[in-house]
């Protein structure tokens, strides 16, 4: 079955230097991660043409510009990276799309980029590697941004990036506080900044992405609402809880878990609209990805929705 695939990352020759994160101890592994996000024509063709991936929508690996701490820089560097991202679809428009490199250092040219980015260069959405110098998007500095994105219809991937800080319960143990659990804890709380702090209530056409089988928040939705009701001390409006606001304002993809239980379990609590495939190229290996898809227990009008119709849908492809 043909397959999109929505995290699927590249860096540029500027960021190379700086700005990409090393998720693996190996250095023989942590080259060949380099070789391949550098790649845009053999290696990483040869791959979707022998997985059946269809379409990758690209996106710069983390942390990004989100690890730059002067905003002037960070500013140049996304539009550099979006233009340069441009041109490699440009070539391929049959095989590649683009999410946006937005620099949330600054709110109002974030969301100028974006605009950018969507109605001159072509681009889907925009993928976000976490916070940025210790500031969430919940943070009333976003909110110009927000109203951009919800005025131009596109999704935001919320994508781990560097932890704004290292809590003692990682110290001695530095493999937790990488994508093993750390990536995972930050991201989905994150998430739950935009729940909780009302950005997606405020905003509620906007559709943010979560990868990683959705950072482990659809196996959390009973817990949350029940935590929140006792919270407050008062029974939530059906649409007011937790698990309403993340069915209708978060889709996810299936990226770097290639488990059939966890892809059951999100499908029953999100609905088949909101899981979509995608590998997390080139630090999951696409043939495991797509074996996984292609063989999971779920009935073919699924499969085609996860494989290709959600994104087809959410993303205008």
């Amino acid at each position: 079955m043909r397959k999109i695939a929505l995290e699927e990352h590249f860096t540029t020759p500027e960021l190379a230097k700086n700005y990409v994160a090393r998720p693996t101890q190996s250095d023989a592994l942590f080259a060949d991660v380099e070789r391949r996000l550098a790649d845009f024509d053999e290696l990483r063709l040869e791959m979707m043409d022998k997985t059946g991936i269809e379409m990758m929508v690209l996106s710069v690996t983390t942390p990004g510009v989100q690890g730059v701490s002067d905003s002037r820089e960070a500013i140049r560097l996304a539009r550099s990276a979006n233009d340069f991202l441009a041109r490699e679809v440009q070539k391929r428009p049959d095989r590649y799309a683009g999410f946006a490199h937005l620099a949330m250092q600054d709110a109002e040219v974030a969301a100028t980029e974006l605009e950018r980015s969507v109605r001159e260069l072509g681009f889907r959405g925009a993928l976000i590697n976490g916070q940025t110098n210790g500031h969430y998007l919940d943070e009333d500095q976003y909110v110009p941004f927000w109203e951009r994105v919800q005025e131009l219809d596109v999704p935001i991937y919320l994508h781990p990036g560097k932890m704004a800080d290292h809590p003692a319960m990682f110290a001695h143990r530095p493999e937790l506080g990488g994508p093993i659990w750390g990536w995972t804890a930050e991201t989905a709380a994150h998430a739950l900044r935009l729940v909780f702090g009302g950005t997606l209530t405020r905003f509620p056409k906007v559709r943010v992405i979560l990868g990683h089988m959705g950072e482990t928040l659809p196996f959390l939705l009973w817990r949350l609402d029940s935590r929140r009701e006792f919270d407050l001390g008062e029974k939530l409006a059906p649409d007011a809880r937790p698990s309403a606001i993340i069915r209708r304002s978060i889709a996810i993809t299936t990226s770097g878990v290639c488990d059939p239980v966890a892809l059951a379990a999100a499908i029953q609590a999100l609905g088949e609209d909101n899981v979509m495939f995608s590998v997390d190229y080139p630090y999951e290996d696409p043939q495991i990805a797509a074996d996984f898809i292609e063989s999971a227990p779920i009935g073919e009008k699924v499969r085609a929705k996860v494989c290709h119709g959600n994104a087809e849908r959410l993303l205008r492809l």
